[in-house]
C-alpha cells in the first residue's frame, strides 16, 4: 500500500522559528513571522498539491483562524488537495455540522476530511461556553459522531441522549463521500471513541515502539466491533541534503528561544489535562539537553509549542528510512510541518518523497 502524505496550515502564522501555542502553550511573538493570510496559505496550499501530498491539515482554537473558513477560500486556489478540517463537536448542532459538510463535498468535488478535536484546554473550552469535564466531552463526542454517521446515510435521526437531543433531523442532500473522520486521543476514553468511528487513527509522533503499542491497542478494540481503521502519525519534519545542514536547522530553529519562556511553556502545558501531551511532554522532561530521543527523532519543538512536538531530523535518506520504521509500525498516512511551511514542503517533497517512490513505498 502507497504511503499517504499531507502537509499542514499554519492558520496562527508562520515563521523561521517555531510558532508557539495551543494546548495551553502561551503565544509568543517571533520577529521573522509571515501572517497568516489568504494569499501566503494559498502559496502553501498550491505548493503542497504539486509535491504530491494528499490533503493540508487546519488547527482549531483561539490562537488561530476557523478551519472551515479558511479552507472553503481556499478551495479555488487549489484543484485537488483535500482539506482536513477541524471540527470540535458540541460547538454547533450535529445537523448543522452534517449539513456543512455535505455543502463542503458538493461545492469542493469531495475535497473534505474531518479531524475531530474532542476538546481543548478546560479554560479554552469554557470561553466558548463548554463546561464538560473531559470524560464528558468524550461520551458527547460518541453521541455526536453517532448521529453525523446515521445522517450522511440518509437515515431521519430522533435522539435523547445525554447531551444531543434531536427531533427529525435529516439530510436533503447527501455528500457524496461522506467525509472520512480522523481522530487522536491517548486517554482510554479516546480510543473507545477511536474504535468505534475513526476511519483513520492519528498520533503524535512518539518513538515508533510506543507508536505500535497504542496501534495494538486502538486495533483491537476496533476489531470487537467488526472495524478496521487505519493509522497515521502527525510531526514536523527538517530534512536536508546531508544530516549536518538538517541538524544545525533544528538547532536554528530553537536557538533564539528565551528560556524564561521556555520554562513558562512548559509550566503551562504541565497543567494540561491531555494524556497526549503528557506523554510528549515525558519526552524531553522540559530539558534541552537530550532532545534526540530516537534516531534522526527530535523533541526540541514541544519546548515551546502545544500538541505535536517532535520533529524528523536528517538528510533526506535518514528522514525516509525512519518513515519505513514508522510504516512497519502500522502508520499508512503521515501528517507533516515544518518552519516555514512553504520552503520545507519543498525540501520534503523534493527530497524526501523522490526517494520512497524509488523503494516502492509511495506513489504521487
Amino acid at each position: 500500500m502507497s504511503l499517504t502524505f499531507h502537509w499542514f496550515l499554519p492558520t496562527s502564522g508562520d515563521a523561521r522559528d517555531v510558532v508557539a501555542g495551543g494546548h495551553g502553550a502561551p503565544a509568543v511573538a517571533t520577529t521573522r513571522g509571515r501572517p497568516p493570510t489568504l494569499e501566503y496559505l494559498g502559496q502553501i496550499a498550491r505548493a503542497a498539491e504539486q509535491l504530491g501530498f494528499v490533503g493540508a491539515l487546519t488547527p482549531t482554537g483561539s490562537w488561530c483562524e476557523d478551519a472551515w473558513l479558511t479552507t472553503a477560500m481556499l478551495v479555488e486556489t487549489t484543484r485537488r488537495l483535500k482539506f482536513l478540517v477541524a471540527v470540535r463537536p458540541g460547538f454547533v448542532s450535529p445537523t448543522l455540522t452534517a449539513q456543512m459538510a455535505s455543502t463542503y463535498q458538493r461545492l469542493s468535488g469531495g475535497r473534505l476530511l474531518l479531524n475531530v478535536v474532542t476538546g481543548g484546554e478546560a479554560d479554552e473550552q469554557e470561553s466558548y461556553g463548554d463546561f464538560l469535564n473531559k470524560e464528558e466531552r468524550y461520551a458527547r463526542c460518541d453521541e455526536y459522531l453517532t448521529v453525523l454517521s446515521e445522517l450522511w446515510q440518509g437515515r431521519t435521526v430522533d435522539r435523547d441522549g445525554r447531551f444531543v437531543r434531536l427531533r427529525g433531523a435529516k439530510l436533503s442532500r447527501l455528500p457524496d463521500p461522506p467525509p472520512e473522520i480522523y481522530f487522536g486521543g491517548s486517554s482510554p476514553p479516546a480510543i473507545a471513541v477511536a474504535a468505534r468511528h475513526a476511519d483513520v487513527y492519528l498520533t503524535w509522533g512518539e518513538p515508533p515502539d510506543a507508536v505500535a503499542a497504542k496501534f495494538a491497542e486502538v486495533r483491537a478494540a476496533a476489531e470487537v466491533l467488526g472495524r478496521r481503521p487505519r493509522f497515521g502519525l502527525r510531526a514536523h519534519v527538517i530534512s536536508r541534503d546531508s544530516a549536518d545542514e538538517a541538524w544545525a536547522a533544528a538547532d536554528r530553529l530553537i536557538s533564539g528561544l528565551d528560556p524564561a519562556a521556555i520554562a513558562t511553556a512548559q509550566a503551562r502545558l504541565a497543567h494540561s489535562d491531555s494524556e497526549g501531551q503528557r506523554r510528549m511532554l515525558a519526552l524531553h522532561n522540559g530539558s534541552a539537553e537530550k532532545l534526540e530521543i530516537h534516531p534522526n527523532l527530535w523533541a526540541g519543538v514541544g519546548l515551546i509549542r502545544g500538541g505535536a512536538g517532535t520533529a524528523f531530523v536528517g538528510s533526506h535518506e535518514e528522514v525516509a528510512d525512519l518513515i519505513g520504521t514508522y510504516r512497519q509500525a502500522g502508520v499508512s498516512e503521515f501528517v507533516l510541518s515544518g518552519y516555514p511551511h512553504l520552503e520545507e514542503a519543498y525540501w520534503f517533497g523534493e527530497g524526501v518523497l523522490p526517494i520512497l517512490r524509488a523503494r516502492g513505498q509511495w506513489e504521487p
